[in-house]
């Protein structure tokens, strides 16, 4: 099982987010250290340390982060003009909070390469 991460108490209440989403399976809030004028993480409620660690059973819940990205950007009104969705792995990844998470970025100008 993944350790407890800030991301894991934000899902379940026990410290405070701008959360935008949440249901019984996923939770958005906004960054706290935004990189865009948009900037909202995407997880599952379930702890999954990395994509590493997913299983073939979390298929659809690996989806249902993607769908629900797609959902806010429209919601936010940022869908048109175009967002990126970021998912790190491991170190070398940029992952930085070992809960799996999309990063929802819009509202400025993506650029390739990143950084």
């Amino acid at each position: 099982m993944a350790e407890d991460t800030v991301f894991g108490k934000i899902v379940r209440g026990e410290i405070p987010a701008r959360i935008v989403y949440q249901d019984e399976e996923v939770t958005a809030f906004h960054d706290i250290a935004p990189v865009a004028p948009t900037h909202l993480l995407i997880v599952p409620n379930k702890p999954i340390r990395t994509l590493n660690d997913a299983t073939p059973e979390d298929g659809a819940l690996l989806g249902k982060l993607l769908l629900t990205a797609r959902r806010l950007a429209h919601e936010l009104g940022v869908a048109e003009q175009g967002y990126r969705l970021v998912l790190n792995c491991n170190p070398d990844g940029g992952q930085s909070v070992y809960h799996l998470h999309v990063h929802l970025l819009a509202g400025r100008k993506m650029t390739w390469p990143p950084g």
